[in-house]
């Protein structure tokens, strides 16, 4: 009898093998006091299970090649960076200590810390990060049950399988992927963990999200996952694998295609220039752009020089950080967001602000920033001194008045006089923009665009605040909607502010890097897309094959559509048509 499962869709392709359940949940903590005399010892067994975390993850990054994506490696040294971290080493130690505890129950400890300041952040992406944190502590924690875990984790036959588990590391991604596993499924997981992001850059088929998998699925079952729409299928019959075999080679097909676009020009068939350029979140992560074609970073996340670590990067730092992408991008333009950060992922511990009880309308962002006019200060100066190695952009996330505004802009002219002051370079014209993500800045988008160079539309928030759901939350995701009438006429609004002031206007967010609606984009006149690397080529071929002319029309009809499913239909009906 065959069995359809339906998941989240983190990874494109499809894989066809034999399950190979993996059953590597974090390990049953139980706390235990210890005797004045034991805990010298405890410390140590607790030190030489973090040394052994550190030097398995040290061993996997040696096998990465050198020509991978760069996000491998990335992801696998903000892991190492994690084990050396005081948080990891040196708490728990203070623990043991102070409580005369096992090692176990004081890491289970600073688990529960961690995870409590984690699930308050609202920014998406930095909250599934809390993923990254418990796939280290249970790795530790493997460890300190078993000193011989790690030796045992590389050994398994995985070759054609389909690995099924309550969730994956990074780590194990990189070493099945080693092991040229088909693809994986597993239990927990969303669209912006390290896993998918991996599964991405790997080009390994993906399905997460599904409760209950590994009861479901048999062991040495054949099965079929079709990352495209999050479905796996198990036991279907010879005509289904056959019909599922070609899709696979069309696929395969396809995306030799896709890599001959890399150095090709965005131009619609009518002669439009579209500009795509790229997101980061890592200084790192840039390299990645020569695969992938982009013309630049049209989204430069800056929180990574101020999360997880005792104090914010200072000005030399930021400004090094911000030169070593301008080097590699050789002229191409980088878009700097300043700092998102908000009362529930402080990072001072000085701090005055009370914790809001609700992150996502507290105070975060420009308004954080705002609030601590130092430290933003600190950035700009640091940005404007980048600008004198080359083309830079300044991004205001989370803008929604005109003050907020006026008053962000006092402070770049007090860093800019400053700077002149003290003789340093920079580039006195820098672009200014404003992340377009709440509907308040839609609405007034026209007001915010007099003053403003570009504009950019952060659709990841924009749909939320819109529609007044969290995303990644599993009982309310599903009205999570990119088509929903009223955010289409938000973005509308949008992009019809910046045609009026004659300013550019980007889209950064995740809908830009989804190809079902490049078409209904294009033709509401988004001419810059900032997405994902690993998303572009395949925005550049539906580009090159596209007339605006043709796609204004119906991209009007669907504006003026207000029924959801009707929507749907009209944009599958548009990205099927030849133009």
């Amino acid at each position: 009898m065959a069995l359809i499962i339906s998941g989240i869709d983190v990874s494109k392709g499809i894989a066809i093998g034999k399950v190979h359940l993996l059953n590597r949940g974090a390990p049953e903590v139980f706390e235990h006091k210890l005797k004045e005399h034991e805990i010298k010892s405890e410390i140590k067994r607790f030190q030489n299970a973090v040394d052994d975390a550190s030097n398995h993850l040290r061993s996997i990054r040696e096998t990465i090649p050198e020509d991978a994506p760069t996000e491998i490696a990335t992801f696998i040294d903000s892991h190492i960076l994690m084990v050396e971290d005081s948080m990891l080493r040196k708490v728990p130690v203070e623990i043991i200590r102070e409580q005369h505890c096992n090692a176990e129950w004081a890491l289970k400890n600073q688990h529960d810390k961690l995870v409590s300041v984690f699930e308050q952040m609202e920014d998406d992406y930095l909250r599934t990060r809390i993923n990254d944190v418990e796939h280290v502590i249970n790795l530790i924690q493997q460890i300190l049950k078993d000193q011989q875990y790690t030796a045992q984790i590389d050994i398994q036959p995985l070759k054609g399988r389909i690995v099924v588990a309550d969730d994956l590391t990074p780590a194990d991604t990189v070493l099945m992927q080693n092991q040229s596993i088909a693809g994986f499924v597993t239990e927990l997981g969303g669209p912006l963990s390290h896993t998918a992001i991996l599964a991405r850059s790997l080009g390994i088929p993906a399905v997460v999200g599904i409760q209950d998998a590994r009861p479901l699925l048999q062991q040495e079952e054949l099965v079929i996952v079709d990352g495209g729409i999050g479905m796996v299928l198990a036991g279907v019959g010879h005509k289904t694998i056959e019909d599922y075999r070609r899709r696979q080679r069309k696929q395969k097909e396809a995306r030799r295609k896709l890599r001959a676009l890399r150095d090709v020009s965005a131009k619609t068939r009518d002669g439009q220039r579209i500009i795509l350029q790229a997101n980061i979140e890592l200084a790192e992560d840039v390299s990645a752009l020569k695969q992938s074609g982009a013309e630049g970073v049209g989204l430069y996340r800056t929180e990574f020089l101020y999360i997880d670590r005792e104090e914010p990067a200072d000005e030399v730092e930021q400004l090094n950080a911000y030169r070593k992408i301008i080097r590699v991008l050789k002229g191409k333009p980088l878009t700097i967001r300043t700092l998102d950060l908000g009362a529930e992922k402080e990072f001072d511990p000085n701090f005055q602000g009370p914790l809001t009880q609700n992150p996502a309308l507290g105070l975060r962002a420009i308004r954080r920033s705002l609030k601590d006019t130092g430290l933003f200060k600190q950035q700009l100066r640091a940005i404007l001194r980048a600008s004198s190695s080359g083309p830079v952009r300044i991004l205001l996330p989370m803008v929604t008045s005109h003050i907020e505004l006026v008053q962000s802009l006092s402070v770049l002219k007090q860093a800019s006089r400053e700077l002149e002051s003290e003789q340093h370079q920079f580039d006195p014209d820098i672009p200014v923009g404003a992340m377009i993500e709440v509907p308040a800045a839609a609405l007034s988008a026209n007001i915010l665009a007099k003053q403003l160079d570009f504009l950019s539309i952060g659709t990841n928030d924009l749909i939320q605040y819109t529609l007044a759901i969290d995303r990644i939350d599993d009982q309310v995701n599903y009205l999570y909607d990119p088509l929903h009438p009223s955010v289409l006429k938000l973005i509308n609004l949008t992009l019809q502010a910046g045609r009026r002031a004659e300013i550019p206007v980007a889209m950064c967010g995740e809908m830009a890097g989804d190809p079902r609606y490049t078409r209904l984009l294009l033709g509401m006149g988004l001419q810059e897309f900032s997405a994902p690397p690993s998303s572009l080529l395949e925005i550049k071929q539906i580009v090159n094959r596209s007339r605006i002319s043709e796609l204004k029309k119906p991209a009007m009809r669907i504006l003026n559509t207000t029924v959801p499913d009707r929507i749907v239909s009209m944009v599958d009906a548009l990205n099927d048509q030849p133009y």
